[in-house]
């Protein structure tokens, strides 16, 4: 007779790859319903497993909202990459700052979590958060398609991703419209964008490095 098989005990782990699940799952709830959706216990019993489950990959709540972020970023900058890759008359900064505005509009519970919530104020430097974060930083710095002269072009960059968050949070919010300026958002991004080549243009000839 073969050696009976052991039986799992009721209410235990037994998903395959329960961390990535509970990432992809959280990022679908916050979604729809911004950070303020994620439950541990609700995304187990999504997922059918036991509630203390989820901890065997996350201490809590936090811990995997800061791995949902990690993911939404990598997620934002495959967006971006992929716009500034594609070949088109548009500038590579025209292209990038057209992409996160879509992004942002499109899928606004995900921005709010990478933008407007303190997980990522809370992350520490060198974590898998930070990394994803820089790493979109990094691809705004290329599109500048500028020398580094100082820190004018980090300057710059800051300029603009603050003056997009403006544009993605105001029109999510309904309080940009541009009716009364008769100018559409995407129009007032290409605007932002033109300025600000312009202003690096000029701040960089003034700093003596090549035009």
């Amino acid at each position: 007779m073969p050696p009976r098989l052991a039986r799992k005990p009721v209410n235990t782990y037994h998903h395959g790859d329960l961390r990535d699940a509970l990432v992809q799952a959280a990022l679908a709830e916050v979604e729809q319903g911004g950070p303020e959706a994620i439950s541990l216990k609700a995304l187990a019993k999504q997922l059918g497993v036991s509630q203390p489950a989820p901890y065997r990959h996350f201490a809590d709540r936090e811990a995997l909202l800061e791995a949902v972020t990690a993911e939404a970023f990598r997620q934002f900058n495959a967006v971006l990459r992929e716009a500034v890759g594609k070949p088109s008359k548009q500038s590579k900064l025209s292209r990038l700052a057209q992409a996160a505005l879509d992004f942002g509009l499109r899928r606004n519970g995900i921005y709010r979590l990478m933008f407007a919530s303190r997980t990522m104020a809370c992350s520490p430097k060198g974590s898998e958060l930070h990394n994803a974060a820089m790493e979109t930083f990094d691809l705004l710095l290329e599109s500048l398609e500028a020398p580094a002269v100082g820190f004018l072009r980090e300057r710059q960059a800051l300029k603009i991703w603050a003056a997009l968050h403006g544009v993605v949070m105001l029109a999510e919010q309904g309080l940009l419209t541009g009716q009364v300026a008769q100018i559409s958002r995407e129009e007032l991004v290409e605007e932002i964008v033109e300025q600000s080549k312009l202003a690096l243009s000029v701040a960089i000839k003034a700093a003596g490095g090549p035009s």
